[in-house]
Protein backbone atom coordinates (compact mmCIF):
# COMPACT_ATOMS: atom_id res chain seq x y z
CA UNK A 1 0.00 0.00 0.00
CA UNK A 2 1.68 3.02 -1.41
CA UNK A 3 0.90 6.20 0.66
CA UNK A 4 1.10 9.18 -1.09
CA UNK A 5 -0.66 12.48 0.07
CA UNK A 6 -0.96 13.45 3.99
CA UNK A 7 -4.05 15.74 5.00
CA UNK A 8 -2.91 18.32 7.69
CA UNK A 9 -6.41 19.20 9.25
CA UNK A 10 -5.48 23.07 10.75
CA UNK A 11 -9.03 25.07 10.34
CA UNK A 12 -9.73 24.70 13.92
CA UNK A 13 -10.30 28.27 15.98
CA UNK A 14 -8.08 26.98 19.06
CA UNK A 15 -10.30 28.06 21.50
CA UNK A 16 -9.13 25.45 24.15
CA UNK A 17 -5.66 27.66 24.51
CA UNK A 18 -6.55 31.45 24.10
CA UNK A 19 -5.34 33.87 24.82
CA UNK A 20 -2.73 32.65 22.59
CA UNK A 21 -4.72 31.79 19.58
CA UNK A 22 -6.30 35.14 19.45
CA UNK A 23 -3.95 36.48 16.74
CA UNK A 24 -1.79 33.44 15.76
CA UNK A 25 -3.02 30.18 14.67
CA UNK A 26 -2.38 27.05 16.88
CA UNK A 27 -0.50 25.32 14.55
CA UNK A 28 2.33 27.94 14.00
CA UNK A 29 3.24 27.98 18.27
CA UNK A 30 6.41 27.11 18.73
CA UNK A 31 8.04 24.40 20.34
CA UNK A 32 12.10 25.31 20.63
CA UNK A 33 13.05 26.70 17.89
CA UNK A 34 10.36 25.60 15.10
CA UNK A 35 6.31 26.02 14.90
CA UNK A 36 4.22 23.30 16.31
CA UNK A 37 3.37 22.46 11.97
CA UNK A 38 6.69 21.87 10.89
CA UNK A 39 7.52 18.91 13.49
CA UNK A 40 4.33 17.29 12.30
CA UNK A 41 5.40 18.34 8.60
CA UNK A 42 8.95 16.81 9.20
CA UNK A 43 7.13 13.65 10.67
CA UNK A 44 5.70 13.39 7.54
CA UNK A 45 8.34 13.63 5.36
CA UNK A 46 10.23 11.26 6.94
CA UNK A 47 7.47 9.00 6.63
CA UNK A 48 8.10 9.48 2.82
CA UNK A 49 5.05 11.49 2.36
CA UNK A 50 5.42 13.26 -1.12
CA UNK A 51 1.71 15.91 -1.50
CA UNK A 52 1.26 18.21 1.73
CA UNK A 53 -2.73 18.78 1.74
CA UNK A 54 -3.50 21.39 4.01
CA UNK A 55 -7.27 22.37 5.34
CA UNK A 56 -7.09 25.71 6.42
CA UNK A 57 -9.63 28.20 7.44
CA UNK A 58 -10.08 32.41 8.24
CA UNK A 59 -6.51 33.78 9.60
CA UNK A 60 -4.78 31.34 8.93
CA UNK A 61 -2.63 32.13 5.77
CA UNK A 62 0.66 32.85 8.00
CA UNK A 63 0.53 28.83 7.67
CA UNK A 64 0.81 28.68 3.59
CA UNK A 65 3.28 31.89 4.27
CA UNK A 66 5.62 29.87 6.22
CA UNK A 67 5.92 27.24 3.81
CA UNK A 68 6.70 29.92 1.25
CA UNK A 69 10.11 31.43 0.30
CA UNK A 70 10.91 35.20 2.25
CA UNK A 71 12.93 36.65 -0.57
CA UNK A 72 13.59 39.93 1.23
CA UNK A 73 14.63 37.82 4.18
CA UNK A 74 17.39 35.12 2.30
CA UNK A 75 18.65 38.01 0.69
CA UNK A 76 18.90 39.97 4.08
CA UNK A 77 20.97 36.65 5.11
CA UNK A 78 22.98 37.28 2.40
CA UNK A 79 24.08 40.22 2.82
CA UNK A 80 25.06 39.74 6.17
CA UNK A 81 26.97 36.22 5.43
CA UNK A 82 24.28 34.66 7.69
CA UNK A 83 24.81 31.22 6.14
CA UNK A 84 23.76 28.78 9.08
CA UNK A 85 20.27 30.56 9.03
CA UNK A 86 20.15 30.44 5.13
CA UNK A 87 20.83 26.68 5.76
CA UNK A 88 18.24 26.15 7.96
CA UNK A 89 15.54 28.07 5.98
CA UNK A 90 16.44 25.72 2.52
CA UNK A 91 16.27 22.15 4.81
CA UNK A 92 12.62 23.53 5.34
CA UNK A 93 11.86 24.33 2.03
CA UNK A 94 9.49 22.26 0.29
CA UNK A 95 9.31 21.50 -3.07
CA UNK A 96 7.27 23.01 -5.62
CA UNK A 97 3.92 21.68 -6.33
CA UNK A 98 4.25 19.67 -3.23
CA UNK A 99 1.91 21.35 -0.75
CA UNK A 100 -1.83 22.22 -1.64
CA UNK A 101 -4.20 24.84 0.37
CA UNK A 102 -7.93 24.13 0.80
CA UNK A 103 -10.53 25.71 2.89
CA UNK A 104 -13.03 24.62 5.50
CA UNK A 105 -15.62 27.64 5.24
CA UNK A 106 -17.19 26.56 8.89
CA UNK A 107 -16.22 24.72 12.02
CA UNK A 108 -18.22 21.44 11.21
CA UNK A 109 -15.91 19.08 12.57
CA UNK A 110 -12.95 16.97 11.82
CA UNK A 111 -14.71 14.70 9.85
CA UNK A 112 -15.79 17.42 7.80
CA UNK A 113 -12.02 18.67 7.54
CA UNK A 114 -10.80 15.78 6.31
CA UNK A 115 -14.14 15.73 2.93
CA UNK A 116 -13.19 19.18 2.23
CA UNK A 117 -9.39 17.37 0.98
CA UNK A 118 -11.50 14.95 -1.08
CA UNK A 119 -10.94 16.03 -4.85
CA UNK A 120 -6.89 16.51 -3.83
CA UNK A 121 -6.74 13.45 -2.28
CA UNK A 122 -8.59 11.42 -5.19
CA UNK A 123 -9.06 7.70 -5.23
CA UNK A 124 -6.30 6.67 -3.76
CA UNK A 125 -4.99 5.68 0.25
CA UNK A 126 -4.13 8.69 2.03
CA UNK A 127 -2.70 9.69 5.71
CA UNK A 128 -4.74 12.11 8.36
CA UNK A 129 -2.30 13.90 10.52
CA UNK A 130 -3.20 16.17 13.63
CA UNK A 131 -1.01 18.92 13.81
CA UNK A 132 -1.92 19.17 17.63
CA UNK A 133 -0.70 15.72 18.77
CA UNK A 134 3.01 15.75 18.71
CA UNK A 135 4.67 12.09 18.68
CA UNK A 136 8.48 12.23 19.62
CA UNK A 137 10.14 9.09 18.34
CA UNK A 138 12.29 7.59 15.81
CA UNK A 139 11.24 6.65 13.76
CA UNK A 140 8.19 9.20 13.57
CA UNK A 141 4.40 7.77 14.50
CA UNK A 142 3.42 7.92 10.60
CA UNK A 143 6.72 5.79 9.40
CA UNK A 144 5.86 3.65 11.98
CA UNK A 145 2.59 3.20 10.29
CA UNK A 146 3.09 3.24 6.80
CA UNK A 147 5.71 0.06 7.76
CA UNK A 148 2.43 -1.42 9.76
CA UNK A 149 0.39 -0.94 6.16
CA UNK A 150 2.98 -3.05 4.26
CA UNK A 151 1.92 -6.19 6.04
CA UNK A 152 -1.67 -5.54 5.44
CA UNK A 153 -4.05 -5.72 2.21
CA UNK A 154 -4.46 -2.92 -0.02
CA UNK A 155 -7.93 -1.95 0.95
CA UNK A 156 -7.32 -1.96 4.99
CA UNK A 157 -7.35 1.15 7.40
CA UNK A 158 -4.85 1.96 10.14
CA UNK A 159 -5.53 4.17 13.03
CA UNK A 160 -2.66 4.52 15.65
CA UNK A 161 -3.66 3.84 19.39
CA UNK A 162 -1.91 4.38 22.69
CA UNK A 163 -3.51 3.32 25.92
CA UNK A 164 -5.00 6.16 28.58
CA UNK A 165 -5.83 5.97 32.17
CA UNK A 166 -9.64 4.65 32.70
CA UNK A 167 -10.81 7.15 34.63
CA UNK A 168 -10.11 9.51 31.16
CA UNK A 169 -11.44 7.75 28.45
CA UNK A 170 -14.34 9.73 28.28
CA UNK A 171 -12.48 12.34 26.94
CA UNK A 172 -11.09 10.11 23.94
CA UNK A 173 -12.33 8.47 20.79
CA UNK A 174 -11.75 4.88 22.29
CA UNK A 175 -11.63 1.32 19.81
CA UNK A 176 -12.64 -2.06 20.77
CA UNK A 177 -9.72 -4.52 20.55
CA UNK A 178 -10.09 -7.24 18.65
CA UNK A 179 -7.38 -10.08 17.55
CA UNK A 180 -4.03 -9.59 17.37
CA UNK A 181 -1.90 -9.20 14.54
CA UNK A 182 0.98 -11.68 13.62
CA UNK A 183 3.30 -8.62 13.78
CA UNK A 184 2.61 -8.15 17.63
CA UNK A 185 1.83 -4.06 17.09
CA UNK A 186 -1.65 -4.60 15.52
CA UNK A 187 -4.78 -5.83 16.30
CA UNK A 188 -8.48 -5.52 14.52
CA UNK A 189 -10.37 -2.75 15.01
CA UNK A 190 -13.53 -4.03 17.24
CA UNK A 191 -16.03 -1.12 17.21
CA UNK A 192 -14.92 2.52 17.66
CA UNK A 193 -16.63 4.94 20.06
CA UNK A 194 -15.84 8.70 20.19
CA UNK A 195 -15.94 10.04 23.88
CA UNK A 196 -17.59 7.45 25.27
CA UNK A 197 -20.00 8.07 28.56
CA UNK A 198 -17.92 7.02 31.77
CA UNK A 199 -17.82 3.60 32.40
CA UNK A 200 -18.91 2.49 29.02
CA UNK A 201 -15.44 2.51 27.11
CA UNK A 202 -14.79 -0.91 25.00
CA UNK A 203 -10.82 -0.46 26.22
CA UNK A 204 -8.87 1.88 27.29
CA UNK A 205 -6.93 2.26 23.84
CA UNK A 206 -7.38 6.20 22.82
CA UNK A 207 -7.14 6.71 18.80
CA UNK A 208 -4.49 9.71 18.41
CA UNK A 209 -4.44 12.10 15.89
CA UNK A 210 -2.59 9.51 13.07
CA UNK A 211 -4.73 7.70 10.26
CA UNK A 212 -3.92 5.92 7.06
CA UNK A 213 -7.43 5.48 5.69
CA UNK A 214 -8.91 4.44 2.15
CA UNK A 215 -10.79 7.07 -0.20
CA UNK A 216 -14.64 5.37 0.41
CA UNK A 217 -14.39 7.37 3.56
CA UNK A 218 -15.18 10.57 1.62
CA UNK A 219 -18.75 8.84 0.39
CA UNK A 220 -19.30 8.30 4.34
CA UNK A 221 -18.54 11.80 4.77
CA UNK A 222 -20.93 13.37 2.57
CA UNK A 223 -23.96 12.11 4.05
CA UNK A 224 -22.78 11.33 7.42
CA UNK A 225 -24.84 12.91 10.43
CA UNK A 226 -23.89 15.25 13.01
CA UNK A 227 -22.53 13.12 16.31
CA UNK A 228 -20.71 14.36 19.40
CA UNK A 229 -20.73 18.24 19.71
CA UNK A 230 -22.78 18.31 16.51
CA UNK A 231 -20.02 18.09 14.50
CA UNK A 232 -19.36 15.43 11.72
CA UNK A 233 -16.67 13.42 13.69
CA UNK A 234 -14.05 11.59 11.36
CA UNK A 235 -14.73 8.06 14.17
CA UNK A 236 -18.78 7.89 13.25
CA UNK A 237 -17.36 7.83 9.56
CA UNK A 238 -14.72 5.19 10.14
CA UNK A 239 -17.43 3.28 12.30
CA UNK A 240 -19.22 2.99 8.80
CA UNK A 241 -16.21 2.22 6.77
CA UNK A 242 -15.48 -0.65 8.71
CA UNK A 243 -18.56 -2.39 7.79
CA UNK A 244 -17.32 -2.80 4.64
CA UNK A 245 -13.54 -2.69 4.45
CA UNK A 246 -10.57 -4.26 7.60
CA UNK A 247 -9.82 -1.92 9.92
CA UNK A 248 -7.23 -2.05 11.87
CA UNK A 249 -4.91 -0.28 15.41
CA UNK A 250 -1.17 0.22 15.89
CA UNK A 251 0.56 0.40 19.41
CA UNK A 252 3.06 2.84 18.00
CA UNK A 253 6.13 3.73 20.02
CA UNK A 254 7.03 7.15 21.42
CA UNK A 255 9.60 8.60 23.34
CA UNK A 256 7.21 11.55 24.87
CA UNK A 257 4.22 13.03 22.97
CA UNK A 258 2.98 16.63 23.10
CA UNK A 259 -0.91 17.69 23.53
CA UNK A 260 -0.62 21.09 22.09
CA UNK A 261 -4.04 22.33 22.96
CA UNK A 262 -2.25 22.93 26.34
CA UNK A 263 0.62 24.51 25.52
CA UNK A 264 1.26 26.07 29.39
CA UNK A 265 1.59 22.43 30.54
CA UNK A 266 3.88 22.21 28.24
CA UNK A 267 6.96 23.75 29.30
CA UNK A 268 10.13 22.16 31.25
CA UNK A 269 9.73 21.93 34.66
CA UNK A 270 13.83 23.22 35.09
CA UNK A 271 15.19 26.02 33.60
CA UNK A 272 18.04 24.55 32.06
CA UNK A 273 16.17 22.51 29.90
CA UNK A 274 15.44 25.22 27.47
CA UNK A 275 19.07 24.97 26.91
CA UNK A 276 19.98 23.04 23.39
CA UNK A 277 18.15 21.75 21.01
CA UNK A 278 17.13 18.72 23.51
CA UNK A 279 14.24 20.54 24.88
CA UNK A 280 11.62 19.26 22.75
CA UNK A 281 12.52 15.34 24.56
CA UNK A 282 12.15 17.77 28.18
CA UNK A 283 9.20 18.94 26.94
CA UNK A 284 7.23 15.53 26.12
CA UNK A 285 9.06 14.02 29.44
CA UNK A 286 7.45 16.86 31.62
CA UNK A 287 3.12 16.36 29.91
CA UNK A 288 3.87 12.83 28.66
CA UNK A 289 0.49 12.38 30.26
CA UNK A 290 -1.61 14.96 29.92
Amino acid sequence: MKIRKAVFPVAGLGTRVLPATKAMPKEMLTIVDKPLIQYVVDEAKEAGIEHFIFVTGRNKGVIEDHFDRMFELDATLAARGKKAEQDILARDQPEAGAMSFTRQQAPHGLGHAVWCARDIVGNEPFAVVLPDELVLNTPGCLAQMIEAANHLGDKSNLIAVEEVPGHLTHQYGICGVGERHPTGSMFTVEGMVEKPPKGTAPSNFSITGRYILQPEIFKILETQDRGSGGEIQLTDAMIGLAEMQEFYAVEFAANGMIAARRPASCAPTSPSAWRGRTCATACARTCRNI
